[in-house]
This record gives structure tokens, sequence and C-alpha cells, in this order.
């Protein structure tokens, strides 16, 4: 693999930052266009392949929504939202292009297993843990797109796993690299070192100093901005309904969504794969139908379909299981494939059937018949969920009625809440870092400080606390930010002062004593001045928890001491403190000593970097020899 790849992509390896975000499935759950619209070109070519602005407003709305689900009440649209941000997506859009291109040339071959066991292992598309074809379709057709449009997607983003995998795998990593790992790891180090004091006090601060900090600095001295809010809260979960359904009701749900109660046929299946490349010629796909014919006619003789497989079939997902792809509904495979497979009877063994990634024999094992699940099983369920959906309903219902009211009049809650029987609340003040109840909620602080509502005093826009469940407030009290006189901070800015006065003449002594060691002076003489008593550490590694993580770090930077000599340091601690240090030496680690575990985990975790490396300068390499052209006005 590595051979081919060096043939066929000149170039230097070198190490740069990988960064390729699949969001492939993000597509599920995608949030309302965040673009304008604009005129439809590209925001970028690679090699003469066109991104568009709809496949990069697609990916970056679905990046987005991914985000604001994993950050929910924290997510902050206006800081996500950058141009850095949108650049930083099209640079691993380019990337991802690269490496299709790259598989393109390689031949790499995605096998239709591949893309179906990838599709049915998507909660998305699951129905009690379980792949479900109407559920698969329906989400599909909700997003508008079609079962080849994402399989094709899945495709590409299996293929992508492939290569850099491949190319990982291809790293080369020693017994030398392993034993030159574990000596640096396990390196310890002898060194002496001593805590300084703190300096005594200094001088008294000066009032004329500290009148000066306070003018110089009198933005930090204002008393916080705060409001307290009206609000008006719609929270699904907390709605009482008291709808019941009765019997034909239910049928009638029944019969709408009997499909969903419905557990399709399924086939059990195995199949053997002589794979046929996209761009394989007339030879090639004659040569490739004989091996196929071939096997067929062993198979048909009594040969063992599963040892054929293993030694046969190009489809590594299967081959291994003696082609077994276990069972198999309507809409999840190639249609070739499919159409063959439910045209058998039990026992079957197909002729060769010509689909997009070759030719397959099919042995069809077994059968289940589809199932229906009667009403009288499913009518606990269906109940629930007439009565959650009726509160949806409702709760869509009143939130929409809530919407317009604001926006008819966006200067008071009242009317609103009195006519859809909602209560207007308040909360206390609070400021710009939070309060209590509602104001916990960083989008509720945003809002109250919004230009709209708070110098323009609108009503919010809904604002989401969670799954069906929104608020929309209003500014009650406003208490602007003013000057704390000098006499109410004086004392503060003592303080501050003192600090830095103190931390100022900490350093500057520090510098002096480590100005000294380095002249030659020893660290116990140093100390002795100080009344110290310096303290050696013997056989110290990287991990210490015994002593403090800046001291150790400071020690592993110092280069190795010369025989009988020592090399000085020092290291700033917490709280302004300081500590002197000298290195005696530096015993290496024995990696003899360890066990065959402790050196496999070294080599995998050599072979992941050594990977990582080697698939971020193959991914340079390819920027390098590419056409690649940005249109950065059209990323805005």
């Amino acid at each position: 693999m590595a051979r081919t790849l060096h043939e066929r992509f000149s170039g230097p390896f070198v190490k740069v930052v990988l960064g390729i975000i699949g969001v492939v499935f993000g597509g599920f759950f995608g949030i309302q266009q965040y673009f304008n619209p604009r005129s439809e070109t590209y925001v970028a070519t690679v090699n003469g392949h066109e991104i568009s602005q709809d496949e990069f407003r697609d990916r970056y709305n679905n990046y987005r929504a991914q985000t604001q689900r994993m950050m929910g009440a924290q997510f902050d649209a206006q800081e996500f939202d950058t141009p850095e941000r949108k650049r930083e997506l099209l640079d691993q859009m380019i990337n991802e292009q690269l490496l299709l291109q790259a598989n393109e040339k390689l031949g790499i071959v995605v096998p239709v297993t591949a893309i179906r066991e990838e599709i049915m292992g998507i909660p998305a598309f699951q129905v009690d843990g379980k792949f479900n074809p109407d559920q698969y379709r329906l989400l599909l057709a909700s997003q508008r797109k079609s079962p080849e449009e994402f399989e094709q997607s899945v495709s590409q983003d299996i293929a992508l796993r492939q290569l850099t995998g491949q190319i990982a795998l291809s790293s080369l990593v020693t017994t030398a690299d392993v034993n030159t790992y574990l000596r640096l790891r396990d390196q310890t180090r002898d060194f002496w070192f001593v805590k300084l004091p703190k300096p005594d006090a200094g001088a008294a601060i000066a009032d004329a100093d500290i009148d000066a900090y306070y003018k110089a600095h009198a933005d930090q001295f204002m008393t916080p901005e705060k409001v307290s809010l009206d609000y008006v809260e719609l929270d699904a979960s907390k709605m009482q309904s008291d709808t019941k359904p009765d019997d034909a009701a239910l049928k009638k749900m029944y019969d709408e969504q009997k499909s969903k109660f419905v557990s399709p046929e399924q086939r059990e299946a195995s199949h053997i794969l002589i794979a046929v490349g996209k761009n394989a010629d007339a030879a090639a796909q004659k040569a490739a139908l004989a091996k196929a014919e071939g096997i067929e006619k062993e198979l048909k003789a009594g040969k063992d379909f599963a040892t054929l497989a293993k030694a046969d079939s190009d489809d590594l997902g299967s081959k291994t299981q003696g082609g077994d792809l276990g069972w198999l509904e309507k809409g999840v495979t190639d249609p070739a494939f499919e159409s063959a497979l439910f045209a058998m009877k039990k026992g079957d063994v197909s002729d060769p059937v010509k689909s997009a990634d070759g030719y397959h024999i099919i042995w069809l094992r077994d059968v289940h018949p589809e199932a229906v699940r009667s009403f009288d099983e499913v009518k606990d369920e269906l109940a629930k969920k007439y009565v959650d959906e009726q509160r949806e309903h409702e709760y869509s219902d009143i939130s929409g009625k809530l919407t317009d009211a604001i926006y008819q009049d966006p200067s008071s809650l009242a009317p609103a809440a009195k006519a859809l029987g909602l209560e207007v609340q308040k909360t206390g003040l609070f400021a710009r870092s939070g309060g209590t109840g509602i104001a916990t909620n960083p989008a509720v602080v945003k809002a109250a400080f919004s230009n709209s509502v708070l110098s323009e005093g609108n009503t919010s826009d809904p604002i989401e606390l969670g799954t069906d469940h929104i608020v929309v407030v209003r500014v009650d009290q406003h208490v602007k930010p003013e000057p704390q006189p000098l006499d109410a901070v004086r004392e503060q800015i003592r303080t501050t002062l003192s600090a830095q006065q103190s931390a100022k003449a900490a350093k500057e002594r520090a510098d002096a004593l480590l100005a000294r060691l380095r002249k030659g002076e020893a660290l116990d003489k140093v100390a002795a001045e100080l009344k110290l008593a310096p303290v050696e550490e013997k056989g110290i590694g990287r991990d210490a928890a015994n002593l403090e993580k800046p001291l150790v770090d400071a020690v592993f930077a110092l280069p190795r001491p010369a025989a009988g000599k020592s090399v000085p340091g020092m290291v700033a601690l917490n709280a302004d403190s300081y500590a002197l240090f000298q290195l005696d030496a530096v015993k290496e680690g024995d990696p003899s000593k360890l066990d065959p575990r402790t050196r496999e985990a070294a080599l995998n975790q050599l072979r992941q970097g050594v990977g990582y490396e080697s698939m971020t300068g193959f991914l340079d390499s390819l920027r390098k020899a590419a056409k690649i052209e940005i249109a950065e006005n059209r990323l805005q």
C-alpha cells in the first residue's frame, strides 16, 4: 500500500495538522438555512471539481446543528458564526475532496455490503433497535435526499476512512523505535530544589499611587449593569391533557400507521464478491465474470460455500465470516443484488449477479416471512402516542399564537399572556454574568442584554430552554453601571498594587539568584543565605505525583548535565512564588525490564502517532500538487 501511494503521489511527508470532520449523518437533523440566498456558484474548486454553495451551506448547517446539540444552552451563535470557522470547514471539505480523488486514482472500491452495514447501524434509521426501511426512507424524504444520494455520501465517507486507515497501517515502527520511546518515557532525573519564600512587604502604597491607578482603570470600578425581566414560559412537559382516545380513534391510528407494526420479510444470505473497479475495461470485466462462473461451478459440484468465500471473496467485511451477510430486508442493498436475492428460494445458489461492486454469487440460507403486530398488541402504545401528539399539537398551537402575539405587540407581554391563559412571571435583578431561575440560561441572559430587548424595549424572540420548552422576555428594570467612589475601592486598589509590587520583587530576586547559580555558586550556599535547606529528589519520573507539575516539567526541560556537573534552573510556581533547582543526573528507562503487554501498548501508541504523521504528510503532498481555487467572498 505504501509503495503504491509513493508511486502515484510524489511529494515530501511533513507534519501538518489534519482535520477531517465527517458530518455525513448530521443531515438528518439540519437547521433552517443560515445563509441568505445567493447565485449558484462554487465556493472552491479542487482540481476542477466544484464545491458548490449548496454543498457548503448544507455542511455548515449540519456542523452548526451538531455543535448546538452538544453545547445546548451554552451555544453562542455569534461566537460560532465567524469567517474563520467557515474557512476552517471549507479547508476540511477540500481535504476530503483531495482524498476522494486519490481514492479514484488508486481504484479503491467500497463494497455495497459495507455501505449497507453502515446505514443499518445508524440509530436514526432504527425502530426498537432494529433497522427500519420505512423509517430510512421517511427520514431521507424529510431531508429531500434520495436513497441513492445518501448511499453515495456514505460510500464516500467509508472510502475516506479506508484510505486514511491504510496509510496509517502502512507506517513502520521498529523495535528500535519502541526502545527509544520507552527509554525517554521512563527516564528519571535526580535534582535538588528550594522554594523561595515571598519577599517581605515593600514600601507602603502611597495614596497618590492609588489615585493614579483609580483614574487609569476607571472602567474596572463601575457597578455592574443589571436587569430584571418579565417573562412568559411555555413548557409542554407541564401541560395537562384531558384527552382520552376511544378505540375508534386508536383503530384509525393503527390503520394509518400499520406499516410501522410490520416486520418485513427478511432473508439470511451469504455471498462471494468478485470485485470489478469502476474504471475496469472489458477485459477486466470478462475476467471477473469468468472467475465468478468458475466459483459457481465449484459450488454446484459440492464445494463448501464458506470455504470458497474465505478464499476468493473480495468483500473484506464478510469473507472472514464465510461470506455471511446476516438477515437482509428490501431497500438496503444494491438493486440488482436485491432483485436476485428476493427471487430465490431457500437453499438456492445464484448465477453471478452484476452490481456496481462486481459479480456476486448469492446463497439464500433462510427466510423469515413478513409478520404484523395486531391492534391489541399495540393498543397501549398507540394510546400513549395519541396523548403525546395531542399535547404536542396543543403546545405547537399555543406557542405559535404566543409568537404571533408578541410580534404584533412587542411592547408588552400582558395581552398575549391574558389571551392564552398564561402567567407573566418576574426575575430578580441580575448582571451579565447571570442570575437565578431562567437567568441561569446563557441564551436568556444574552437576549436580556441585547440591543433589541434592553435598548429598544422590545419583547425577545422565543428562547428555547429545552425540547418543547420556550420563554419570551421583556426588561422590567434596568440598573445602569455607575462609577464606584474612590473610598469604596481604595483598599481593593491598595491590595492590587501591593500584590503587583510583591510579584515584581519576587521575580527580580529569583532572576538574581539564578544568575548567581549560573556563574557557579552552589545551590546550598545560596539557600543558606535565605536560611533555607534544599530538598533532594532522586529517580523522579515525568509523571511524578508528589511534586508540583511546573517544577517537574522545568527539570525535564533542561539538557542532560555533563559528567560531574550540574545544570541550574528556575521555575515560577503558583501565587507568584518561585523555585530554584539544580539537575545532577539523568537515567534512561530500561525497556528490557518491561513485560510484553507494556511493550505492545507502547508500540500501538507509536503506530498511532506515526500513522497520523504519515496521513497528514500525504494530505499535505496532495494539497501542494493540487490546483485549488477559493472564493472567499462567497463564504460570508
